[in-house]
Formats: structure tokens, C-alpha cells, sequence
């Protein structure tokens, strides 16, 4: 499969041959959605806490003496039903985190991938450099029709460029080493360096197109 490779000046800069077993495959939503579950789940703080009524701090004397009162009959405060009680039931802090095996994480990858340059939204550049100056960058991105992208680039990005990018709105840089599927599908546009293709390359070397990997 051959892409077209610009520059962030709009100008052409030759193609470059995108590897049918990263770009090539027939999407599967189920493997992306599970993918993006996995990440979403992941981040979660799972900080969340309710006191039950071992926890409140309220008196543990009983409310009134248990017969003659005409009344329910009832013991301490701190049950769920009076209001400063505890919580019945209630969040306690633990972790959102689900098991997914790593080959399905990294097939899922290659789908959303592959998604992407199904549906054209992928734009190949050069190389992802700039002098510093957002406004500038902004001009070039708005040549190529960027508004809402997320940029991949090599192991190291250069820091003007993250500089420049980062006070746009809907403009998100990444390493190669970061790129995911969430971030992927969050942004209408996915933008690859010459370099982030490499590394992409290098890591799935073993990976194949074949339908039989993806059932």
C-alpha cells in the first residue's frame, strides 16, 4: 500500500510503502471497542469511598428505649436510614483494571490502524519539525486541512515542534512509543512521520495480514 508523503510546507515529498499487516487489515470494531475499554478502565483512580456505619462519627447511644415509645424501635445513628449515617453498600477504593492479553492488545492497535487508513484519515509527513512559533505551525496546519489531528512522530520529538503544538486546540503530539488506540479514534486525523512508520514497522516485524491472526 502507498501513501503520499508531504511536508509540512503542503508541498509533495515523494511516497513511502505503509505495510498491509499494520494498514492493511479489515477493521474489527469488537477487538477496538475491547481495546478502548481496557485503556479507559485502566485510567481510572478507583479512589471513590462512602462511609458505612463502622465509619461515621456520630454517637452510638441508643436513640430512645426500645418498647413503650409507640415507635419503631432502633439503636445507634449510624444506621443508613437517619440521615448522617452510614452508607449501605457504598464505593469503597479499589482497581478498574481489566485483563486483556497483550496480542490482542497489539492486534487491536493495528486495527484501529488500519481503520484509519481505510477511511483516508491518515496523513504521512516528512518529518514533524518547526521553529517554535505556534502561529506559524498553525498557518502550516491549516494548508494541510489539520484542525483536529493527532501527531506521531519518531522516539524523540523535537521540542519546538511540541512547543509550537501544544497551545492548539484539538492537536495532540506523541512519541512513537505512545501511541494508542484511544487517542487514535479521538482524533479525526492520524499524522505519521516517516520515522513513526519506521518504529512502527520495526515493532510489529512478525505481525501478518492473515485472517486467521485476527479471529
Amino acid at each position: 500500500m502507498k501513501a503520499d508523503v508531504t511536508t509540512l510546507a503542503a508541498s509533495k515529498a515523494g511516497t513511502v510503502e505503509l505495510s498491509e499487516a499494520i494498514f492493511g487489515l479489515k477493521p474489527r470494531p469488537d477487538l477496538i471497542q475491547r481495546m478502548v475499554r481496557y485503556q479507559l478502565a485502566k485510567r481510572r483512580a478507583g479512589t471513590h469511598h462512602a462511609q458505612d456505619r463502622s465509619e461515621v462519627n456520630v454517637t452510638g447511644k441508643k436513640m430512645y428505649k426500645q418498647k413503650g415509645t409507640g415507635g419503631a424501635r432502633h439503636g445507634d445513628k449510624s444506621v443508613p436510614q437517619w440521615r448522617g449515617g452510614g452508607k449501605a453498600f457504598g464505593p469503597k477504593p479499589r482497581d478498574h483494571a481489566i485483563e486483556l492479553p497483550k496480542k490482542v492488545r497489539a492486534l487491536a492497535l493495528r486495527h484501529a490502524l488500519s481503520a484509519k487508513a481505510q477511511a483516508g484519515d491518515v496523513l504521512v509527513l516528512d518529518k514533524a519539525e518547526s521553529n517554535g512559533k505556534t502561529s506559524a505551525l498553525r498557518d502550516q496546519f491549516a494548508a494541510l486541512d489539520l484542525t483536529n489531528a493527532l501527531i506521531i512522530d519518531g522516539v524523540d520529538l523535537q521540542v519546538e515542534f511540541v512547543r509550537a503544538a501544544r497551545n492548539l486546540p484539538n492537536i495532540d503530539v506523541l512519541p512513537v512509543q505512545g501511541i494508542n488506540v484511544y487517542d487514535i479514534l479521538r482524533r479525526q486525523k492520524l499524522v505519521l512521520t516517516k520515522a513513526a512508520i519506521a518504529a512502527l514497522e520495526q515493532r510489529f516485524a512478525g505481525a501478518n495480514g492473515n485472517a486467521e491472526e485476527s479471529k
